[in-house]
């Protein structure tokens, strides 16, 4: 029998870097147990090219990405969530559409990398540590015994992951 596919949603204000490249991730870690998708609050319309670079290293198929408002995952006919999960101190601050299904929730709250200055280094350098730490915690919550824990066991665990501070 296999496992149970759960369906992630990761959030954030412009759904052009943390949130992507979090979808991205994920996807890949989770060897198809996880369908996994991103949004934004008031997406602004393309993906940081910076985290096009760091995706594309993954293998994950670029053509899948897009900014995106996360108004798509609240009409009819949208997946049901089993998660969400924001990504950015603003997103985790707004009023959510309602999700239906009551997901689990949690906050993993990344430095903005698309907020980076300087040279194209200096910001390659802001998205590498940023791609690390999702990396992390993508690892450590594809890694949960999801079928075996209850449903406060799950939300405890995702959240307890949103306050580690990868090194």
């Amino acid at each position: 029998m296999s496992e149970k596919s759960y369906n992630v949603l990761f959030l954030c204000t412009g759904n052009s870097a943390r949130s992507i490249m979090a979808e991205a991730v994920l996807s890949v870690m989770g060897k198809g147990r996880f369908n996994v998708y991103s949004a934004g609050s008031h997406p602004n319309g393309q993906v940081n090219p910076f985290a096009i670079e760091k995706i594309k290293a993954l293998g994950y198929p670029l053509d899948k990405l897009r900014s995106k408002s996360w108004d798509e995952f609240a009409e009819p006919g949208a997946p049901q969530m089993d998660f969400i999960i924001t990504v950015c101190d603003q997103a985790a601050g707004e009023m959510c559409p309602v999700w239906p299904g009551q997901p689990i929730s949690a906050h993993w709250g990344f430095r903005d990398p698309a907020a980076a200055t300087g040279t194209d280094d200096e910001k390659r350098k802001v998205f590498d540590e940023v791609f690390r730490q999702i990396m992390i915690r993508s690892q450590i919550f594809a890694n949960l015994p999801l079928v075996t824990l209850d449903k406060t066991a799950i939300q405890r665990e995702i959240r307890a992951i949103g306050e580690t501070m990868p090194e």
